[in-house]
């Protein structure tokens, strides 16, 4: 009975799960937005996300299921194998047991039948002994019926021995079978959940790499042109500071942008401009390495075609200002020089130990810009590309050519990273270190407008409508109404976003909607701690529902994904000014 009501509830599992659907991997995307429109493609994609989850969990519990009832099957099969093992044991044990009685009975048959022959019938009441002859006779008698009854018992055990072999080799089959059915839904169900699984992990990397576009959307290095002072992004006191015109206001001012990891081009020209040379400014960046001479003369493969590395590839190398040479830099450019021929060469997979650049490399800031007009320009960065020729970075403990990262400012504080064996340090990139930040950073003193800019208007020159990167105390503590929901604490997060529908698309949450769900209403000040990895380690409101604390990282979320136009944090390390 037992094994009957498994064998229904496997079916009826079976039964349900035939009916399950197969999943489609699709293509990640964001149909029904503009390709630029990254706020409304990262809503789009968390909202697919989020109608996938529920069917997603149940398949995965269902999955979980089966997987049971599979563990079960197998180990009702292994108990049966055993008692058919066990089974036909005693079924041959029975047999030779039969075999020895019946050759015993057919030899006790033959020798009574030649007592019979023998036998006198009337010499039992001729002889003197005549009771001895009629108890033989009785004795020969039971034993004949004894064996009979023991060969019938051995018949009737073999008989349901085999009986049950059958019974069990046939609850073998059926089980065999369910067994089957079940783990080819199973294997079924396993790969339905694997594609959702792979489909959730592309969606949730495209909404990285579109929240990545957000946060971005600027040259990472200097370039072959300074960049001046954007107007009104500077902080109050500042050359390029702009009064929004209401207070309370609340800006938020990053320090440096990413990716802060390597060198820092305007701290290495503030270095430089301090006295210190090529060497010692490449080593502040990147750590336990040497500067050390190799042969360079070498073809390099490049987007823009096949040329002479020296002579034609690093002198166009647009990453620096050559007026910076002009201006107490030269070692910066020389330590630039190196850097750029460092990095091409890792880039193409140049090693110390097999020097042969067989790769390629773009000219665009996906690698590092070159510029035809850059090469045929000559001045100080022609100058520091020869005085610094075959001069490539070699890293101590790798005793390997260094990918040299680098970018303009890094506010302060570089981050480390790991390539080809060698780390580079994580360190306040300060005169005195971190006692020394944010006054004597030395982006701040090779004059990088960067180095603490209020961010508000697109790479393109976009603003949204809005002149400067101040919010009004609503604005703000629609941020932390922003946090409230991406907090899981109410409301759809998929609708966090900016209100301007006009520059972002979408469909947000107005300002009291959104105030409707957080209790946010207002902002009266704000303080900011910095942890000593070089990154906000925590923002702190005074607000109508009393003080309110938020992580930086979560603050720096919330606040991209929700301030108004293209104001937006570009770096770890900010802070918040109230005016």
């Amino acid at each position: 009975m037992r094994l009957r009501s498994l064998l229904i509830i496997i079916l009826f599992a079976i039964s349900l799960f035939a009916v399950s659907r197969s999943f489609t991997t699709q293509i990640v995307q964001a149909t029904n937005c503009p390709a630029t429109d990254y706020d409304c493609q990262i809503t789009e994609i968390q909202r697919e996300i989020d109608a996938l989850a529920p069917a997603h969990e149940k398949n995965k519990e269902e999955l979980a299921g089966l997987k049971k009832q599979l563990d079960d099957l197998n180990k009702r099969l292994a108990s049966i194998s055993s008692q058919l093992k066990k089974l036909q044991g005693e079924i041959a044990g029975r047999e030779e047991d039969l075999a020895f009685a019946q050759a015993i009975f057919e030899e006790k048959t033959n020798n009574h039948y030649k007592f019979l022959r023998l036998y006198d019938p009337l010499l039992p009441f001729l002889s003197s002994d005549a009771a001895t002859a009629f108890r033989e006779i009785n004795f020969r008698q039971k034993a004949a019926d004894e064996d009979r009854k023991t060969m019938v018992k051995y018949a009737e055990d073999l008989i349901k021995l085999k009986n049950d072999k059958a019974t069990l080799e046939k609850s073998q089959t059926s089980l065999a079978a369910a067994q089957k059915k079940v783990n080819e839904q199973y294997k079924f169900l396993e790969g339905e959940v694997a594609k959702v699984e792979t489909y959730i992990s592309s969606l949730s990397a495209k909404q990285s790499e579109l929240k990545a576009l957000k946060e971005g959307g600027f040259q990472t290095s200097v370039g072959d042109v300074p960049p001046s002072l954007e107007p009104c992004s500077g902080p109050p006191g500042s050359s390029n500071f702009c009064s929004p015109g209401f207070s309370p206001a609340f800006g938020a001012f990053s320090f440096g942008a990413p990716h802060r990891k390597g060198m820092s081009q305007y701290g290495a020209f503030g270095r430089a401009r301090a006295g210190q040379n090529y060497e010692a400014i490449l080593r502040a960046y990147y750590g336990d390495v040497r500067v050390v001479d190799v042969n360079t003369s070498l073809t390099i493969r490049t987007s823009a075609g096949a040329m002479d590395f020296e002579a034609r590839y690093i002198p166009g190398i647009a990453e620096m200002p050559a007026s910076w040479g002009d201006q107490g830099g030269m070692e910066a450019l020389k330590a630039q020089a190196i850097a750029a021929r460092s990095y091409a060469l890792s880039y193409v997979g140049w090693r110390m130990g097999n020097q042969n650049a067989g790769g390629s490399i773009c000219v665009t800031e996906a690698c590092q810009v070159w510029k035809s007009s850059k090469a045929d320009s000559g001045g100080k960065w022609k100058e520091a590309v020869d005085a610094t020729r075959g001069k490539i970075l070699v890293s101590n403990s790798a005793n390997e050519v260094v990918n040299s990262w680098y970018a303009s400012t890094a506010g302060g504080y570089t981050l480390s990273y790991s390539s080809l064996g060698h780390s580079t340090p994580g360190q306040w990139d300060a005169d005195g270190g971190k006692d020394g930040w944010p006054g004597n950073a030395w982006d701040k003193k090779g004059g990088s407008p960067w180095f603490y800019k209020g961010w508000y208007k697109s790479r393109g020159g976009a603003s949204c409508g809005r002149s400067n990167p101040w919010l009004t105390s609503e604005e703000m503590a629609d941020i932390l109404n922003a946090r409230y929901v991406l907090d899981g604490k109410g409301g759809d997060k998929s609708r966090i976003s900016p209100v301007d529908t006009g520059c972002w698309g979408g469909n947000p949450y107005s300002l009291s909607d959104l105030r409707g769900i957080g209790g946010f209403t207002s902002v009266s000040s704000v303080s900011v701690t910095y942890g000593n990895d070089g990154s906000t380690l925590n923002v702190t409101f005074q607000t109508n529902k009393g003080s309110e604390s938020v992580s930086g990282s979560a603050f720096k979320e919330a606040f991209n994904l929700r301030a108004p136009g293209y104001i937006g944090l570009k770096s770890s390390l900010f802070n918040i000014e109230k005016l």
